[in-house]
């Protein structure tokens, strides 16, 4: 509550307030992690953010400095208090949705997906799904990856000095998210995807708008890897700096483009090959070193890049598929094989995706009775990933800690859930 209890609100406005906070307050305040011992020789503890611009959402970060250079660094998650998987306990499988749009909201499509195809399987129902259905769900999916990898290179390029990348990707983002609200009538929270099948078909000529706007994107996406990634200040500033290790990485659980780019081939599109990821032909890229050493914030750059053009290709292939083998008929109905109780049976399960932070991962627990989990644990990658942060962060200078927060492209709506 704010003001304070304690505070006079009535008092007249030339009155100089005195500002007493109870015991209460002090109490429910965040307490820092460095201490007296911890500030001594010079050594000064400074706070980035929770409002600071390249903390990407309210972080903040408790910086121990030597001077520019960072001795320690302690970071503090708990300013958005969303609740979700408490939210959930309240609430029936098939309206956790809406609230799941809004963990990562750069990229609710992905998450949708995941979610719906653990309660699929929990139901026994995978097998129901119409291809149709499938191929939409890969297709919008994949539409949000671009959007959501967009933000994180537009971001990414604002953090270290450069316009004009993210006055252009959010330039094309905005086509994305126009053909989803065409679709949707949302602009970013859809609840599009239903345990089950879709809230509806794609509108009449919706695969030719995208493949209109796929041929306009490619030479797009290529002039800003000419722009930002292959430029000469981005490279000095991002090439050997922030570098996570293989095993650093594995150690701390990393997933998705982190981990690809310290050299591991690991996207669960290819190895759990779910929905109709096994029937469409993409590559994984991994991170090299070409530009330094291999896991450094360029390499992870790269690899979202790289993962733009996989999604083009696996968009096309998605198009011809409904254009050509699973054509719109009148008498298709995308709700079909939604049952009209979702009620599973008492289980546990663990279910994952690949969203395009990494591994989005859904352990559900059932009653076997109720149409309300009995539990809901989210398994965030941005969570995961951002607990590398103090590791790799420790002698860095202060403005290369900039570069390292945005190359792990996190959301604090599912990091604070």
């Amino acid at each position: 509550m704010f003001p304070p209890q304690d505070i006079d609100t009535a008092q007249p406005r030339t009155q100089k307030v005195q500002y007493v906070y109870s015991p209460q307050h002090l109490a429910n305040s965040e307490p820092n992690k460095f201490t007296e011992n911890d500030l001594k020789n010079g050594k000064i503890s400074v706070n980035l953010g929770p409002q600071h611009p390249s903390t990407h959402g309210v972080l903040r970060l408790e910086v121990l400095t030597d001077g520019e250079f960072i001795t320690d660094i302690a970071p503090h998650i708990g300013y958005l208090h969303r609740c979700f998987e408490k939210h959930c306990e309240k609430l029936n499988y098939a309206q956790i949705i809406p609230y799941i749009d809004r963990m990562d909201y750069v990229s609710a499509m992905n998450s949708e997906h995941v979610y719906a195809m653990a309660v699929e399987k929990m139901l026994g129902i995978t097998d129901q799904i119409p291809k149709r259905v499938e191929y939409i769900r890969v297709l919008v999916a994949e539409l949000n990856r671009l959007a959501s990898h967009f933000v994180a290179l537009g971001t990414y390029g604002v953090d270290i000095g450069a316009t004009t990348p993210f006055l252009w990707l959010m330039r094309d983002r905005e086509h994305i998210l126009r053909l989803l609200e065409w679709l949707t009538g949302a602009r970013m929270l859809y609840n599009y995807i239903w345990i089950g099948g879709l809230y509806y078909d794609l509108p009449v000529g919706f695969e030719e708008k995208c493949k209109e706007f796929l041929d306009y994107l490619t030479p797009k996406i290529k002039e800003t890897e000419n722009l930002m990634i292959n430029n000469k200040i981005f490279i000095a500033r991002t090439a050997n700096v922030g570098v996570i290790s293989l095993e650093l990485a594995v150690n701390y659980a990393l997933t998705g483009a982190i981990m690809r780019a310290s050299g591991l081939k690991m996207d669960l599109r290819k190895k759990d090959a779910y929905s109709v990821y096994s029937e469409i032909d993409f590559d994984v890229p991994v991170g090299v070193g070409a530009m330094g050493k291999q896991g450094d914030c360029w390499d992870r750059t790269w690899v979202r890049l790289q993962e733009c053009y996989e999604s083009i290709k696996i968009l096309h292939q998605c198009i011809e598929k409904l254009l050509k083998e699973h054509k719109r008929t009148p008498d298709f109905n995308p709700q079909s094989a939604i049952p009209k109780k979702i009620r599973p049976e008492k289980q546990f399960l663990y279910f994952r995706g690949e969203t395009p932070k990494g591994e989005l991962g859904f352990f559900l627990e059932s009653d076997g009775k109720s149409d309300i989990p009995l539990r809901c644990k989210v398994r965030s990658p941005c969570f995961v990933n951002l607990s590398v942060l103090p590791a790799i962060s420790k002698g860095v200078l202060f403005s290369d800690l900039i570069a390292i927060i945005g190359s792990l492209d996190f959301v604090m709506g599912e990091v604070d859930r």
